[in-house]
C-alpha cells in the first residue's frame, strides 16, 4: 500500500487502525514544518528536539485513546500541540522566547546565502542585527506572530489556530509589529541624524 498518496486524514484513520507505517508517512510528511515551528520559538536544535519528540509522543496518544477529532486539520492540531508544548516550557523555566540561541545561531542567517561584496556583508549583518534588536522590543504576540509568519512561513490561519486566536487577530497583530517596527526604524534614523 502506498501512503504517500494519502491524504493526512486517510492515514491518521489507518494509524488508529493499526498501520504503524501510516503515522510514520505523517511524520515524514510534516516533521521539517513541525521542528522548524517549534525550533523558532526555543532557539536551541537540541530542546526543540525534545519537544518535537514529546509533541509526537501526545499525538500518539491522543490518537491511540480515540480523542482526535480535528477532521482533516492534522498539520495545524500538532503544531498547536508543540505550540502548547513551548508555551508550557517556558511558563516552567519563567522565561520567553528568543531570536538567538547561546551559540549565537541567528534565525537571519536562514534567510539566504548569495555572493556579496565585504561592504556589502556588513552592512546586512548590521541591518540584520538592528532589526532583531527591534524585534525584541516588539510585545510578545506580536512578536511571535511575525516570527511565525516571516521565518517559520506559516500562513496566518496556522498562526491563527497555533495561537488559538482568529485569523483577524493574527492579521491585526501582524499588522500593529509591522507598523512598530516602522516607527522604531524611523526614530532610530531620526537619532542618528541628531
Amino acid at each position: 500500500m502506498s501512503y504517500q498518496t494519502k491524504s493526512d486524514q486517510e492515514l491518521v484513520h489507518l494509524y488508529i487502525k493499526g498501520k504503524d507505517a501510516a503515522l510514520t508517512e505523517l511524520i515524514t510528511r510534516h516533521k521539517s514544518r513541525i521542528y522548524t515551528s517549534i525550533y523558532l520559538l526555543v532557539k536551541d536544535e537540541y530542546l526543540a528536539e525534545d519537544i518535537f519528540q514529546d509533541t509526537f509522543i501526545k499525538v500518539i496518544k491522543t490518537l491511540k485513546q480515540g480523542r482526535y477529532n480535528e477532521e482533516g486539520k492534522f498539520l495545524p492540531w500538532v503544531l498547536r500541540i508543540g505550540h502548547n508544548l513551548v508555551i508550557d516550557y517556558f511558563r516552567k523555566q519563567k522565561r520567553s522566547p528568543v531570536i538567538t540561541n547561546t551559540d549565537g545561531f541567528d534565525i537571519f542567517d536562514v534567510l539566504g546565502i548569495y555572493d556579496e561584496s565585504a561592504e556589502d556583508k556588513m552592512v546586512k549583518e548590521q541591518t540584520h542585527k538592528d532589526l532583531k534588536q527591534l524585534i525584541h522590543l516588539l510585545p510578545s504576540e506580536q512578536k511571535e506572530v511575525l516570527i511565525m509568519r516571516h521565518y517559520g512561513d506559516l500562513s496566518f490561519k496556522e498562526i491563527a489556530d497555533l495561537t488559538q486566536v482568529s485569523i483577524n487577530t493574527a492579521l491585526g497583530r501582524m499588522r500593529y509589529a509591522l507598523n512598530n517596527l516602522r516607527k522604531m526604524i524611523t526614530e532610530k534614523e531620526l537619532s542618528l541624524k541628531n
